[in-house]
């Protein structure tokens, strides 16, 4: 066994040294909670050791199997370059490997440790949408309290501002409070293991980590609006921000322990109720030497091995020809060529193409087409609902709907200040895959990163028009002609 972890910790070298590192320290994710994950888990194997070791038994051709499909995830993921598969096959390794070795009570004594390290999987932008009503919560929350106190604000969309102008708060992703939130489920999940006998009980205590973290994360945003509007603005967005969320974090782990000390008083003692963290498991003795002593380790071995160091030597990844695509006139369309906002050239990579072009028809109707040819890196290509309710606009109605032989997402957009629009988006790549579907695209392209060791271009047409209706909004999608060349 422990020439399979030496070789797991080789084929999985490009996600312990270079990928789950670089995700800890992207901005984006906001993750440097991460780097002490594995340091508690290697914390948490150390100090059962002795549990570890007396629960060693006969193999198991279950936990054989079971190494199977994380040995197919994890070959996906380390090709396809997508940290969230590496980690949850690692993790998934990680407990069938001891269960195939030494039987199911080692993998169950092994199950927390491993299962810990699910909090290195980067959740941020997976979890786009659900930042978003994060940051809606935040600023709703302390939009109506501070008015209820008698401030003088306005909010549209995640923005808190004086109505005089004075001063505005833009609630963005790094305060909507999923780091904290991350970081609180990681610390109330080590803290309950040791300081809870049951798993109930543990359970209990790491459900409430949610809704801790996010009243602290609602209380931090409800301060920084009382500072700015009854003392300085200056002082509320600068020192007091950048130092208040260590006061609330303090203030949210007083909760959990307290949290804590609730839960222990509910649960009355009772005999027989306790499982201590000392309970030893009686070590299996084998009375006479089995065949699958040494046939299920010795087909690990060959298994695992083997794929390793295959999935270790991935050659240079070559990418893709971008496909020719252009915004043309269409007939009885005018059309005006949009500059890419400051936005889009800052945070897209260098070898993103972005076009934009306004159409507007002899009717009155109008379209706002934006094509993004994306370049190596898969940041170039998003969702648009990871933005699209940060700017103050309300979601409905989402549907698939197919135009002239391409499926296209369709969104009705309305805010308080405008009537409803329709939105739609897609996406294809330079073989021709068309696709509406976020988790599609994203799944092919694994696919092609791990199997044909290439890396697509994908473009992604996204389009705002005066329509929202199916059928006014098909008619302008289907004057936009994608295939073969230019777009016309």
């Amino acid at each position: 066994m422990a020439g399979v972890f030496a070789a797991m910790l080789w084929g999985f070298q490009a996600m312990i040294m270079h990928h789950a590192p670089d995700m800890f320290r992207a901005p984006q994710e906001d993750m440097s909670f991460g780097w002490y994950v594995p340091l508690f888990s290697l914390y948490v194997v150390w100090t059962e050791r002795r549990k570890i070791i007396e629960s060693l038994g006969a193999p198991s051709w279950a936990g054989l199997l079971s190494a199977l499909p994380f040995l197919a995830l994890g070959f996906l993921g380390v090709r396809g370059v997508q940290l969230r598969f590496e980690i949850v096959a690692f993790v998934g390794l990680l407990i069938t490997v001891p269960w195939a070795f030494f039987g199911k009570e080692t993998a169950k004594a092994v199950l927390f440790p491993a299962l810990f390290l699910l909090f290195c999987i980067p959740l941020a932008t997976f979890l786009d949408v659900v930042t978003v009503h994060l940051r809606l919560l935040a600023s709703s929350t302390a939009f109506a309290v501070a008015r209820g106190v008698g401030a003088d604000i306005v909010q549209q969309g995640t923005m808190v501002g004086a109505a005089d102008g004075s001063f505005s708060i833009d609630v963005a992703d790094p305060c909507s409070g999923l780091r904290s939130l991350f970081a609180l489920m990681a610390l109330t999940a080590g803290y309950a293991y040791f300081t809870q006998p049951t798993w109930l009980r543990r359970g209990i205590l790491f459900a409430a980590s949610v809704p801790i973290a996010i009243l602290g994360n609602v209380m931090r945003i409800l301060s920084i609006v009382l500072v700015a509007n009854f003392a300085s603005s200056d002082f509320a967005t600068g020192f007091y921000h950048d130092y208040s969320g260590f006061v609330v974090f303090a203030v949210a782990i007083l909760l959990m322990v307290a949290t804590g000390e609730l839960v222990t008083k509910l649960f009355e003692l009772k005999k027989g109720d306790v499982e201590s963290n000392n309970q030893t498991i009686q070590t299996i003795k084998q009375s006479s030497f089995s065949v699958r002593d040494f046939a299920i380790p010795s087909l690990a071995f060959a298994l695992v091995v083997p794929l390793m160091f295959f999935q270790a030597a991935t050659p240079e990844v070559t990418v893709a020809e971008a496909p020719n695509v252009h915004l043309a006139d269409i007939p009885g369309f005018s059309s005006e060529v949009l500059e890419p906002s400051e936005a889009e050239l800052t945070v897209l990579p260098s070898d993103t193409v972005i076009e934009k072009r306004r159409y507007v028809a002899d009717s009155g109707d109008w379209m706002v087409v934006s094509l993004v040819v994306g370049g190596k890196s898969k940041s170039s290509i998003h969702r648009p609902e990871l933005c699209l309710p940060a700017q103050g606009l309300r979601m409905e109605r989402p549907r698939t709907r197919s135009v002239a032989g391409r499926d296209w997402r369709f969104i009705d957009l309305a805010s308080k200040d405008s009537p409803t629009f329709g939105f739609a988006y897609t996406f294809f790549n330079q073989e021709g895959f068309k696709t509406a579907s976020h988790v599609s695209r994203i799944f092919r392209d694994v696919v092609d990163r791990s199997v044909l060791n290439r890396i697509d271009r994908w473009v992604m047409v996204t389009v705002n028009a005066s329509r929202s209706d199916d059928a006014g909004l098909s008619y302008l999608l289907s004057r936009i002609e994608l295939d073969g060349g230019n777009a016309k």
